[in-house]
């Protein structure tokens, strides 16, 4: 006669199998949904906003303000000819996570558009609106044309995104000037006003982070 016990166990263990495999497969959706608001549904969400950002700042800059009561810390436009010609993305001040969400942020202390420093930029390079996407794409050479209320200022790209990545804690790049502490890195020109573009170097979680560097070539009076 059979033991119980022994066809019990087997029982037992099949259906503990079939809980794990089970907890897997949901534990599976659970990561392709996140993976998919990520990738898809924020940048719908913030494609919204960062065109509503741009459409707020040019009413303002006419002199039709929103009469939203709603904080505004956008100040600039950027475009880049490479990106295509409707490429226009909002600058706000700060690199949070919702100024970053909307469009370019600012890092806090470096220069204005146009000014005597280094005006350095943060974006991202996926989701929420994939503002550098294509950094990649950037020659030297290539213009950055950043707009505020009273100028347009163009920045000249002086190197290639491929050739300096840096950990994100490498904060050298957006000091007022610039010097790689590698004597035989790249260096961004020997130009008073400079721009800096961070992005990250991978297009899924990573560390670092693919520099570009420019140097102003003109300002114009709008």
């Amino acid at each position: 006669m059979t033991d119980v016990a022994e066809t019990t166990t087997p029982v037992r263990r099949q259906r503990w199998v079939r809980r794990v495999g089970i907890g897997c497969v949901l534990v599976g959706l659970v990561l392709l949904g996140y993976v998919g608001w990520q990738l898809w549904v924020t940048n719908i969400l913030s494609e919204r906003q960062q065109q509503e950002t741009v459409e707020r700042l040019e009413k303002e800059w006419q002199g039709n303000p929103d009469p939203s009561t709603e904080p505004f810390d956008a100040f600039a436009l950027v475009r880049i000819p490479r990106f295509g010609s409707s490429y226009e993305m909002p600058v706000l001040a700060g690199v949070d996570d919702d100024s970053l969400s909307r469009g370019f942020g600012h890092f806090p202390g470096s220069a204005d558009p146009g000014e005597e420093g280094n005006f350095a930029l943060a974006a991202h390079r996926i989701t929420h609106g994939e503002p550098l996407r294509d950094m990649p794409e950037l020659q030297p050479g290539d213009e950055v044309i950043v707009e505020t209320r009273d100028s347009i200022h163009t920045y000249e790209i002086d190197t290639d995104p491929a050739d300096l990545v840096v950990d994100f804690e490498e904060v050298w790049v957006i000091a007022e000037r610039p010097v790689n502490p590698d004597p035989n890195g790249v260096q961004p020109a020997d130009a008073p006003r400079l721009i800096t573009l961070t992005t990250c170097a991978e297009l899924f979680h990573t560390d670092d982070r693919a520099i570009v560097f420019g140097h102003l070539v003109r300002s114009t009076p709008k």
